[in-house]
């Protein structure tokens, strides 16, 4: 367990006393989830129905950035990997 934990219900960071999570907990997240993004997510958004409790001052956007807008970034920034087409084409018959 990381010492880079939330503090609720202010959602600081424990270890960096920056906004949870801070930029050591999601390198550790990214890498601890590397093959699974859609569990980091569900992760995540669990922790971002807690902070939306918890800080209703605060709007749903900047809520929504800070907990899961980061995720996609390294895949936005990934070039894609092209991989053979399985694709056939259809041969005309013979006239």
């Amino acid at each position: 367990m990381s010492v880079h934990g939330p503090v609720m219900p202010i959602w600081s960071c424990g270890g960096c006393g920056l906004p949870w999570p801070c930029q050591t907990r999601k390198r550790e997240l990214r890498a601890e989830y590397a093959d699974a993004p859609v569990s980091l997510a569900l992760y995540l958004g669990s922790y971002l129905v807690q902070a939306t409790e918890d800080m209703p001052w605060t709007s749903a956007g900047v809520l929504h950035r800070r907990f899961l807008g980061w995720t996609r970034e390294t895949e936005l920034s990934k070039p894609a990997v092209q991989q053979p087409s399985t694709a056939t084409v259809p041969v005309e018959p013979n006239r």
